[in-house]
């Protein structure tokens, strides 16, 4: 469990300062359909195309703290900045599915702080520099994975619904691969994805996960734009899949017969 519990606090680590560089590199470039965002909060085009490089700097300055100094202060910030970001999609007029497709940028650094047995009342430990005490008790590994469950859950249902949705982006995508049905092979795909989240939630299957973690960090890799920074957007969706693999136990083992008698 020491060795599982470890491998969970890299990954998650590694996998949210992800969102931090790829969210920032789209702030630095100034991808347009950022606007729509800050509209939301009634910042104008102007003032919001000026914003812009300054977010993505403190994104990226952000997951630069994570990999030298992490504290649960950006743990926290991201895993709430990573929800409203993301919800600034619906409240601007996309489908709601584009907020819980993203579930795995907030998701990935709330599991974090869970397994960080974080207290919210003790203001101190917030910002400095995270010391969790391995292995971590049997409570917070259980509140970690049905964490990890849930972010995969909903990631994987919200890019199976846009799927079934034919968003303009995947459809552009399989066209790009070759199909000549590209909403055929949306149809296909979003109702295997929905298959896939509706599995994970009733009862994650080690195996199963790395399938489904390959075929995330695969899928990620042909937007028709910016594909590098789109997928490196999304770490915290392979980090969150990659955890609950490691959280999984990998057999059912039998209980020795000394524990038995005493």
């Amino acid at each position: 469990m020491l060795f599982q519990n470890k491998n969970i606090y890299y990954t998650l680590r590694f996998a949210s300062a992800m969102c931090f560089f790829g969210h920032g590199a789209f702030g630095i470039i100034g991808k347009k359909i950022w606007l729509n965002y800050f509209a939301v909060f009634g910042i104008g085009s102007t003032l919001g195309t000026h914003l812009m490089p300054v977010v993505g700097t403190v994104d990226i300055l952000m997951g630069i703290s994570l990999l030298i100094y992490p504290t649960r202060a950006v743990l926290g910030w991201l895993a709430v900045w990573g929800a409203v970001t993301a919800f600034c999609r619906p409240l601007s007029g996309e489908p709601f599915a584009e907020f819980i497709e993203r579930a795995g940028n907030y998701g990935a650094p709330l599991a974090l702080l869970i397994l960080s047995d974080a207290k919210v009342w003790d203001i101190k430990t917030w910002f400095n520099r995270l010391n969790i005490k391995f292995p971590v008790t049997r409570f917070t590994n259980v509140k970690v994975i049905l964490c990890l469950q849930i972010a995969m859950f909903l990631l994987l249902l919200g890019h199976g619904c846009l799927n079934l949705m034919e968003k303009k982006g995947m459809i552009s995508q399989y066209a790009s691969l070759g199909f000549s049905n590209p909403a055929s092979v949306a149809f296909i795909v979003g109702s295997l994805e929905i298959i896939a989240a509706v599995s994970v939630f009733v009862k994650p299957m080690r195996p199963l996960l790395l399938v489904f973690l390959i075929w995330k960090m695969g899928s990620e890799l042909f937007y028709p734009h910016w594909e590098l920074f789109e997928w490196i957007e999304r770490g915290g969706s392979y980090g969150v899949i990659l955890a609950l693999w490691f959280a999984l136990p990998k057999t059912s083992l039998p209980v020795p017969k000394q524990q038995l008698t005493t």
